[in-house]
Parts: structure tokens; sequence; C-alpha cells
């Protein structure tokens, strides 16, 4: 679990780098388009630095403002630039560490609860305080091993 751990802190520090990011909107006409005419580069220009056509770069950037395009594609285009493209996961909690819990715990409370209801169907009724206890316990063991169901 050490390795494990180490991994996450040191995912979750790269990761970090990207927080400030997670907030950017691409441009409404897509970053290829944008950066191609603030610069005053022709589709033309583009295309021959590219060796593809006008129209198969104006298709590219039709394609990057549906969502469509591939990564080697912009990985492309970004180096006829001369530029970089950059791009990472940021976990919707604030963490990976977060994430892991939240879910850790969600699981938990699901597997207890289900417990809890079919003691009490037989009478056999927990306190709050031990339903919460046994949530908290649950989820520790599955924060500490990470079983695969926690991703289910």
């Amino acid at each position: 679990m050490q390795k494990r751990s180490l991994q996450i802190q040191q995912l979750n520090a790269k990761m970090q780098s990207y927080r400030a990011l997670q907030h950017i909107k691409a441009p409404a006409t897509g970053w290829l388009k944008a950066i191609r005419t603030t610069l005053g580069i022709s589709l033309k220009q583009l295309g021959n630095r590219l060796q593809k056509s006008k129209q198969n770069i104006a298709m590219l950037e039709q394609r990057e403002k549906d969502g469509n395009i591939s990564l080697n594609s912009l990985c492309e285009v970004a180096e006829a630039l001369d530029m970089k493209l950059v791009y990472g996961f940021v976990p919707k909690d604030t963490t990976l560490e977060q994430l892991i819990d939240r879910k850790a715990t969600e699981l938990a409370t699901k597997i207890v609860q289900r417990t809890s209801q079919n003691m009490k169907l037989e009478g056999q009724q927990n306190k709050d305080a031990r339903i919460k206890k046994a949530i908290e316990e649950k989820a520790q063991i599955f924060k500490s091993e990470l079983p695969k169901i926690l991703w289910d």
C-alpha cells in the first residue's frame, strides 16, 4: 500500500499544477482557429506547414470546435504553430485523496446501510452511532486496499 500511496501523492502533485487551469474555457471558435487568426496565419500557410490543404485545416478547426479531434492532430498543429499541446486531468474533488475518500465512503455507506436494513428487518437494529462507526471503519479499509469494486 505504501507504493500505491506514494503513486497517489506523486500523481496528485502533478495534477495540482492543472487545477488553476480547470476554469479556462476554450474560445468559441476553438483554440486552433483562435490562435491561427490571432497570429495572422492563413489556412494556406498553416496547411503548408502541415503539408495539408487549407480545406483540411478548416476541417481540423471544425473538428476541434465540435470536440472530435484527436490528440495526435492537436499535437501536429501545435508543433506547426511552434507551440506545445498541454493536457491533463483534474479530480472534481480537490485531490485524488479526496476522490478516493468520497468513493470509499459512498461504497461503505451503501454496504453498511444494506446490512443495517437487513438487521432491522430481523429485529436486530443498530444504533445510528454504531452504523456511523461501521461506515467509517469500512471506508478506511477501502481507502487502504483500494479494491476494484470502488470504481464500479
